[in-house]
């Protein structure tokens, strides 16, 4: 059911690289909706937005006031929470939020021997947007990983918006709003969520960035509004690329494989291992686990689709091939996993030794789960606070300092033929304020 390759296959790096395609563009039909949704809200404002959600989501309100949930909801959701959901949920923000602390970015400056200061300043985000899907498809964990940085920044207000089908809430997602500390929370999604938060309505206020995963109505949307806002990232399926010794477990790598093939029937798992033998048993593992998975049928369309168990010649190889495909999760399952570390330049997070689960990451391990997908993580990073933070410079020049630096800025300036900013430059030289 899932395709077995090997490095020394004819014409490998091809069918490679034909695997890992991923064509994240979206159809004009969608394209076409989100303009329309983005025109209108941004134009309408409530009224808009109020009359998408009640068409989308079915939901019988007469006015945005309606879709806000009061704090003594989500309250009552948290209170209300079996006390193994409790206690897992509460742990699970302790450690991504101590884990998060640590990347908390500092102003700094430093001042020259002539007087001339440097630095920079670091300053939160006022307001962020937090998209959650809702309805059957939702994700406390998304809650907690999107919230918990933007609060450690120091983000001054958090507003979350969450579909709810039909009125359907989910009391978990409800619960870590309240855990983590969200200031307000509309029942509002899709495309005119995104809307709302990016231009602002009379209910919903605008905000700065807009963080958090989506379908592609409102991946689409995030796509259209970036640069009226910031946005975290236009996120692909999502990926685990496992490199397993002979020592390794079976059953546990193939129900990591699992564990990301069930997301939907887009989302890639693919092994690499040097030991034939060992590919063996985790395909023959697949067979004999695959029957006892609920989401069986997403999980055989992902692995026959997109899923490979592939024999490269050594762990050398199998470094190569990681940083060649870049995936979002890196599960090291090896007795020694630290010199294989040494050797990966591009991973969105990388899972070390036989009992670092992917799924451990996914919910309480600390670090954030919002990684980069597509081979993105050539580029790009893991979701963190300091993509809740600015960085402003400074600059403070003393007049001995301008004396130093205006003939080099005047020179330049002349040399791009800007004879004002040459001025200004030169005007400060061997001349003092009164």
């Amino acid at each position: 059911m899932i395709r077995r390759l090997s490095t020394t296959d004819p014409g490998f790096l091809a069918t490679l690289d034909a695997l890992l395609h991923f064509d994240g563009s979206t159809d004009n039909a969608i394209e076409q909706t989100v303009a329309e949704i983005l025109k209108r809200v941004r134009a309408e404002g409530d009224v808009a937005a109020l009359e998408y959600t009640r068409r989308f989501d079915q939901l019988n309100v007469n006015s945005m006031a309606e879709l806000e949930l009061p704090r003594s909801q989500l309250r009552h959701a948290l209170d209300s929470l079996p006390s193994a959901q409790r206690s897992a949920l509460e742990a699970a923000a302790q450690r991504v939020t101590s884990y998060h602390e640590r990347q908390k970015l500092e102003s700094w400056s430093f001042t020259e021997a002539d007087g001339t200061r440097l630095g920079q300043k670091i300053t939160p985000l006022d307001r962020v947007g937090l998209y959650v899907p809702g309805g059957k498809a939702a994700y406390p964990s998304s809650v907690l990983m999107n919230a918990l940085p933007a609060k450690v920044a120091g983000v001054g207000e958090l507003i979350m918006v969450v579909p709810t089908p039909r009125g359907e809430k989910n009391a978990l997602v409800l619960a870590a709003a309240c855990l983590v500390g969200v200031d307000r929370v509309f029942t509002i999604g899709g495309a005119q969520a995104v809307a709302a938060l990016a231009y602002g309505t009379q209910t919903i206020p605008q905000v700065d960035k807009i963080v958090g995963p989506g379908n592609a109505y409102v991946a689409a949307a995030k796509r259209r509004v970036f640069g009226t806002v910031g946005i975290d990232m236009v996120a692909g399926p999502s990926e685990v690329l496992i490199i397993a010794d002979a020592a390794a477990n079976p059953d546990w790598v193939a129900i990591d494989l699992f564990a990301q093939a069930e997301h939907d029937e887009l989302a890639q798992s693919i092994l690499l291992s040097p030991d034939a033998g060992f590919i063996a048993r985790v395909a023959a593992s697949i067979e004999k686990l695959l029957p006892t998975m609920p989401r069986r049928e997403v999980i055989t369309a992902s692995l026959n689709g997109r899923g490979a168990l592939i024999q490269v010649t050594d762990l050398d190889e199998a470094c190569a091939l990681a940083n060649r495909i870049a995936p979002e999760h890196l599960e090291l399952a090896v007795a020694d996993p630290a010199p294989l570390v040494e050797k990966i330049r591009h991973a969105g997070a990388i899972f070390l030794g036989h009992y670092t689960s992917e799924s451990l990451g996914d919910y309480c391990a600390g670090p954030n789960h919002v990684l980069p997908t597509s081979r993105s993580a050539r580029f790009s990073s893991p979701l963190g606070v300091y993509d809740f933070q600015k960085r402003t410079s400074l600059i403070e020049v003393s007049q001995a300092g301008a004396q130093t630096l205006g003939p080099i800025a005047a020179t330049l300036a002349h040399g791009e033929g800007l004879t004002a900013h040459a001025r200004a430059a030169e005007l400060r030289i061997k001349s003092r304020l009164p």
